[in-house]
């Protein structure tokens, strides 16, 4: 995703935006037991399912799609391999074997052009100066470093280390971890996640909630901005929301890009995560001690400090500058077809990578074949519709979400149907596979009317909405959705995610840090007949009702007051015709 032109924005919505997903304005509304439905109160055993309509919508269906997109022959559905060419083909035959016309162009793909970068940095990290002996860092032990200047070679030679706090300018919160600071020809080591850093202080920024500035893309264009050389991420699991080995396969072999008239010569030559461990080793080899930093970074008036050390790598590049591909499919609507519902799922994972316990084949079952098989579900069931609804509905497979949000980035800055017309984002990624829910989270909760939207189809469901309860771990900005929201579209985001219906909360916790730990972004996120796909069944439905019943409407729900997105909404509609 292009994130730079987030700051080509107007200074009010820049500041909101990075403010975070709820702004300090328009608090969300407090969701407790006391006033829930009470078809809610049941205790953690009840086992309840609300009969299911006769829609098509079954977890057998969802089950049966995520199986064929998550199959080894798909190859991990990575951009610009032959898993894509499979991948997108499939997902155009099903839009065409239902009936569903393709778009404008006459085609159900978008092209979405890309650069890939397959950098090979030195197998060390060579670390000089300071106190101590010249030391190196370990690839991918330590360290883990790429590059989006599109070059053969790019060479640190001997760039001074700074550590710059969080690499946070954020003027609403009066706070500028770049004041006074001079980075060019500099390498800038800074923390993850948000001062407080995930909630260690609730008084800072949005408290418990990431902002968009704890956000890793952020941290590399803001050293950009500052003629930074490069720019490390000190990696610590849990303001990071993932361990190391998230780390270790996300940023190794072929990385996927916008293309830029530039060829990305304005990024830092070096951008990279080292581990807690090895930062450790820096700060003691300029005989300073990481925790007193650390300690440092997170109070207001913090001032960045050289560390007296040098760094210097080479990274090997092989580029390739093509077409990666969105699929879309659209059923036109009966009275008001000008008029769009889009639901959204991307279709990428992360290919074929590094060897894990003899599988390197990252098939991306629940991330994100799970999203993708409920996306046609809801295809197909709109299809047996007795009549097409009033609102058209455009189904959109997006790529390259797995290297930020790429492909809805695309397609928000070049949108094949007008954004003013467009009633909603409806967005699906990683259903859970636990049986039935009692809740409904919604990430960004707070922020437009689809809230409301949401609690009444929940309500239909015996289920009631809830805010995320992970806030920290940045979800908000994590998903296709957000590429919607920015350009005011507004967008909702909500699944099943906490509460089990027959076993609880405790168990679904348990279940979602095991995926976390063991199977997040691995080769172990495959397929497994023995998943109970009720949840996804619910969460498919929940969406349909939504979907169906904006549709039926000649309204446009609204972002809230004090939504940082709300500008660029009501900038939009006031073009509407």
């Amino acid at each position: 995703m292009r994130f730079s032109s987030l700051f080509l924005l107007a200074p009010a919505l820049t500041g909101g935006l990075l403010a975070g997903c709820q702004s300090r304005n328009s608090p969300p509304e407090l969701i407790t037991r006391s006033t829930l439905p009470d078809s809610t109160e049941a205790a953690p055993t009840d086992t309840a399912v609300v009969a299911a309509p006769r829609d098509g919508i079954t977890g057998a269906g969802i089950g049966q799609y995520i199986k064929v997109l998550s199959a080894d022959d798909f190859q991990g559905r990575k951009p610009f391999t032959a898993g894509e060419t499979k991948t997108t083909e499939y997902l155009a035959s099903e839009f065409k074997k239902l009936g569903l016309k393709p778009g404008p162009n006459g085609t159900y793909f978008q092209e979405v052009p890309l650069v890939e970068i397959t950098g090979r940095p030195d197998s060390i990290m060579r670390i000089s100066g300071g106190k101590g002996k010249p030391f190196n860092l370990q690839y991918k032990t330590d360290f883990m470093a790429f590059t989006e200047q599109e070059k053969p070679q790019v060479s640190v030679s001997n760039s001074p280390l700074v550590f710059a706090g969080y690499g946070v300018v954020a003027p609403e919160y009066n706070w500028d971890d770049y004041a006074g600071l001079d980075v060019k020809g500099k390498t800038v080591v800074v923390l993850v996640n948000d001062p407080g850093n995930a909630g260690n202080d609730t008084t800072m920024f949005k408290g418990k909630a990431m902002t968009y500035y704890g956000r890793w893309m952020y941290k590399y264009e803001e050293a950009a901005r500052h003629g930074a050389t490069g720019l490390l991420i000190i990696h610590e699991t849990r303001p990071a929301a993932y361990p190391w080995s998230v780390v270790q396969t996300s940023y190794s072999g072929a990385k996927l890009r916008p293309q830029t008239p530039d060829r990305g010569a304005s990024k830092c030559k070096l951008e990279g995560w080292i581990t807690l461990d090895a930062a450790r080793r820096l700060f003691t080899a300029a005989g300073l001690r990481y925790d007193d930093l650390y300690a440092a970074a997170n109070l207001r008036g913090f001032k960045a400090r050289p560390l007296g050390l040098n760094v210097s790598i080479n990274i090997h590049n092989k580029i390739r500058r093509t077409s990666s591909k969105n699929v879309l499919a659209v059923l036109p609507g009966a009275t008001r077809p000008q008029e769009y519902i889009i639901y959204t799922a991307h279709w990428d994972h992360l290919g074929i990578g590094p060897t894990v316990k003899g599988d390197s084949i990252y098939n991306g079952a629940l991330d994100n074949a799970s999203g993708v098989a409920a996306l046609l579900t809801i295809a197909k069931a709109y299809t047996q519709l007795p009549k097409s609804p009033d609102r058209s509905i455009v189904f959109l497979a997006v790529t390259g979400e797995e290297q930020g949000l790429l492909g809805s980035a695309y397609y928000a800055e070049h949108p094949v149907f007008p954004l003013n017309k467009t009633v909603a984002d409806l967005n699906m990624d990683m259903l859970r596979p636990y049986g039935p829910m009692r809740d409904v989270t919604v990430i960004g909760y707070g922020q437009s009317d689809l809230d409301d939207y949401a609690r009444t189809a929940a309500k239909e469901q015996q289920r009631y909405l809830q805010p995320d309860k992970t806030p920290e771990e940045g979800h908000f900005y994590r998903s296709d959705h957000f590429s919607f929201a920015k350009v005011g579209v507004p967008a909702l985001y909500a699944s099943g995610a906490f509460d089990s219906r027959a076993r609880g909360k405790e168990y679904i916790e348990e279940q979602n840090k095991t995926f976390t730990a063991q199977h997040y972004h691995q080769p172990s996120d495959e397929y497994n007949p023995a998943w109970d796909l009720r949840g996804m069944e619910q969460d498919a439905r929940l969406l349909f009702t939504i979907g169906r019943r904006l549709a039926g409407e000649t309204t446009f729900p609204q972002w809230k007051a004090g939504s940082e997105f709300k500008a660029a909404r009501d900038k939009s509609m006031g073009t509407r015709k």
